[in-house]
């Protein structure tokens, strides 16, 4: 089984829980040095900081993975009898907008994170104890004795409706962490921080160690959460305010410590499943028109124009660069909206979040790059986005970059500009049919006098251009043919445009045979 089913399960595993009733829960050493809450030293974001600057000084140290053996060789199945036990939430029945439920080591999750409770400006350590856990169908249970610490934690809130704490966040398996707006269900993810992401040598995964969660205030809309990183590359701080709702926002605060100069940095990194859609179903037998968490990459780049890059699932693994300097926006949406476009009645695909990267403050020169990694099961996680600095990060240097993550069903600005809502392609190997569907307000009942769609390739040919309206969108549909004439690859680009206005955002694919 791979994380991805891993995750579904368990958070499905959890949404089933009903309530939660208790308010007792463990906590251990305020800090690592102290003895007691009268010595705890005083708790705000330079304590993380500068672990993360006393972490990057010496050699990097792998965490500890070691595990009794009752858990050292769970399988799959095993792993989800391991149940957090509900009425052990962190601030359960205390009348505050959130509570935290804790996750077990195991299986994949062998990294040992350690989680604080950070109130009145002194942090706490949360005890391990397997009794916040049901161990079921005749699971062993580990040594009480041992202090084998937590995977990560759920962040619970009523997202939903008033009387009920929904699931908004996860954060658990490296630097990985996953959020919800209101209606949605788990899909793309975030990460941390990705180093060398599609490198032939291998990628490197940095690792969230710790965390220090604030407790809330009561009344309040969001919750404030520090996170350490570590990796042989790097060590990093960050501090994310979450604001659940309608469009669940974070703003991440991060600083970067280099070990090493590292020139293949993923800042804001985004990671999502595509396995086959209208544009790409070669090879595919399946009863569904399509399976992905997203559909698309949408860039907003710093000379104001909108760029969408459908997604694929290669043969093979294809890197994309969009070149800009302070980049406005980025992100891997989901467009299309209904059941039907899926109908998939357990993944709901079309209930994933769209996530979309807010820079703030100039960002300088550099790209948004796009990983596409071929995969023929929906399992796997195969794209992976993110920012990448034009200079490397150099060794002793501090980098900060402040930025918003929306878990959201739409672009957050709506600008009024047509978008490409539905790419389809047919035809033979010799000449291929693209139809492209727009929608937006400049597209509804657009006049056509002085508007032209324009289509180019850096190989092949294309023809047959119609641009058209579509009355069951609301919208326009855009339609040519494109003849590979022995081109291994080749650049397609659309728009349409009124002048040297812009009527929508423009439409880049890569086509390969």
């Amino acid at each position: 089984m791979h994380r991805r089913d891993l995750l579904r399960d368990l958070l499905a595993g959890a949404a089933l829980v009903p309530g939660l009733l208790a308010t007792g829960f463990p906590l251990g050493a305020l800090m690592p040095g102290t003895a007691n809450a009268q010595n705890a030293p005083g708790f705000d974001a330079q304590l993380v900081r500068q672990m993360a600057k006393d972490l990057a000084a010496k050699p990097f140290k792998q965490g500890d993975q070691s595990l009794p053996s009752v858990i050292d060789k769970l399988s799959y199945d095993d792993y989800r009898n391991i149940r957090f036990i509900t009425e052990r939430a962190l601030w359960r029945g205390q009348k505050l907008p959130f509570e935290v439920q804790f996750l077990h080591r195991g299986f994949l999750f062998r990294d040992r994170v350690d989680i604080f409770v950070v109130e009145e400006g002194k942090a706490q350590k949360i005890a391990y104890s397997p009794d916040l856990f049901r161990f079921d169908h005749g699971l062993a249970r580990p040594d009480p004795k041992l202090d084998l610490g937590f995977s990560g934690f759920r962040l619970h809130g009523p997202i939903n409706r008033p009387d009920y704490f929904d699931e908004i966040a996860v954060f658990q398996g490296a630097s990985y962490f996953r959020a919800v707006a209101k209606g949605q269900v788990y899909g793309s993810s975030a990460r941390g921080l990705s180093i060398k992401t599609g490198d032939s040598g291998g990628e490197e995964f940095p690792l969230f160690k710790a965390y220090w969660i604030e407790r809330p205030r009561p009344g309040v809309d969001s919750i404030v959460v520090h996170a350490l990183l570590d990796s042989p590359s790097a060590s990093a701080v960050h501090r994310f305010t979450i604001r659940p709702g309608e469009t669940t926002v974070m703003t991440v605060e991060m600083s970067v410590y280099p070990r090493g100069d590292i020139d293949q940095v993923g800042l804001a990194s985004l990671t999502s499943m595509f396995l086959f859609g209208p544009n790409d179903r070669d090879g595919t037998d399946d009863f569904r028109p399509a399976v992905y968490d997203a559909q698309g990459l949408a860039v907003f780049n710093g000379n104001g124009e909108r760029v969408w890059r459908p997604l694929t699932n290669p043969r093979r693994l294809q890197i994309s660069t969009f070149v800009t300097s302070n980049v406005r926006g980025f992100g891997l949406m989901q467009r299309q909206r209904s059941f039907f476009d899926y109908q998939d009645l357990e993944a709901r695909y079309e209930k994933r979040p769209s996530i979309w990267v807010e820079p703030i403050g100039d960002w300088g020169e550099g790209a948004v790059q796009l990983v596409e990694i071929p995969t023929r099961e929906e399992v796997h996680d195969n794209i992976v986005t993110f920012w990448r600095p034009k200079d490397p990060l150099r060794k002793g240097g501090e980098y900060n970059y402040t930025y918003r993550l929306h878990w959201t069903w739409d672009t957050p600005d709506r600008e009024p500009i047509g978008r490409f809502s539905g790419t389809r392609t047919g035809g033979s190997a010799e000449r291929r049919l693209f139809v492209l569907d727009i929608v937006g307000e400049t597209m509804k009942g657009l006049a056509p006098e002085g508007v032209e769609a324009k289509v180019s390739a850096n190989g092949g040919a294309v023809s047959n251009v119609v641009l058209q309206p579509n009355p069951d969108i609301q919208g326009q549909r855009l339609s040519f043919a494109f003849e590979p004439k022995g081109a291994e690859v080749a650049e397609l680009r659309a728009e349409v445009l009124r002048g040297d206005q812009r009527l929508t955002e423009a439409w880049i694919y890569r086509w390969t045979p």
